[in-house]
């Protein structure tokens, strides 16, 4: 693989926010919650016939091959001295926790009980843009941040029984979410730097020397057998939701602020209900459109709020 060392590259990593409109931060934030809104219900429709583990991983390994190409074909920089450990990190979170953990919980739980959870991932992320990226948004932020929140758990909880009973898959749903808040953030910071998409690209060649035995250990029982819908939701599952998705997404987090461009993920766990409603035929009560609009008119509260 031909990638340049960082040595003979002239041009420094920018240390700032790329040049654009906060309007074009919302659109590519916007486009990466479109391509995360099928995970659940794809990953759920994986494991149904694949070993989770192997779901999980080998999701990370698919998408790291595709990395390998396109960082070689394009002759990218090599990250440079403590942008290793911060790439870690980012594969910490969204490239092994996100995806394990919920691999293993939709086993249990329906893809619309895990959006009440996922609900949650906005909070957590503005959250650590104020601790990592000493973002300051103001109380009309954390207000309407608030109320989505109980908006995105009151409207699963009524279009589908996701509030019913808490269940020890939870708790992995939980931990997902912190782990996920934490590389959104480190990552959105590391895309100033690197670029957005050669960002996940990096933190997925760091991820391979672990993902690669996880995805070898999910083949313990021997060679999976699943027909074609399993194999077309890992592949979407590897070549969108672990890869172009995140550029998008990087790039909206990039542009900034963090905390408000992470509001946009409000609307995901609607998304998420109604693709599980119309792929896996989950239960949704018409209340949804209700609901759905308590959701927006929340997210529009916050992406508005300021930042500084």
């Amino acid at each position: 693989m031909k990638i340049q060392n960082s040595a003979i590259d002239a041009s420094p990593p920018a240390l700032s926010p790329p040049e654009a409109s906060p309007a074009a931060g919302l659109v590519f934030g916007l486009l990466g919650v479109l391509a995360f809104s099928f995970t659940l219900p794809l990953t759920r429709v994986a494991v149904a016939q694949l070993d989770p583990l192997f779901v999980g991983a080998g999701r990370a390994v698919g998408a790291g091959i595709l990395a390998i190409v396109v960082l070689a074909g394009l002759r990218q920089r090599l990250p440079r001295g403590s942008q290793w450990g911060r790439l870690a990190v980012v594969g910490a979170g969204v490239i092994a926790g996100f995806p394990i953990l919920t691999s293993f919980a939709l086993q249990s739980v329906p893809a619309a009980h895990g959006a009440v959870v996922i609900g949650l991932l906005p909070a957590a992320t503005a959250v650590v843009a104020v601790v990592r990226a000493r973002e300051r948004p103001t109380p009309r932020f954390w207000l309407a941040s608030g109320l989505g929140v109980v908006a995105v758990v009151g409207f699963v909880a009524l279009t589908a029984g996701g509030l019913s009973s808490l269940q020890p898959a939870d708790l992995l749903l939980v931990a997902a979410v912190v782990l996920a808040a934490i590389g959104y953030g480190e990552g959105a910071l590391l895309a100033r730097e690197l670029g957005s998409w050669q960002t996940i690209c990096w933190a997925l060649i760091v991820a391979l020397p672990v993902m690669v035995p996880l995805m070898l250990a999910g083949l313990a029982s021997g060679r999976p057998a699943a027909d074609a819908s399993a194999w077309l939701a890992f592949a979407y599952l590897a070549g969108v939701s672990m890869f172009l998705g995140f550029f998008a997404w990087y790039r909206g987090l990039a542009i900034g602020p963090i905390a408000r461009v992470s509001q946009i993920q409000l609307l995901q766990p609607v998304l998420t209900i109604a693709w599980a409603a119309l792929l896996l035929g989950e239960d949704l009560d018409p209340l949804v459109l209700i609901g759905a609009l308590a959701v927006i008119l929340c997210a529009a509260g916050a992406v508005r709020a300021r930042i500084r």
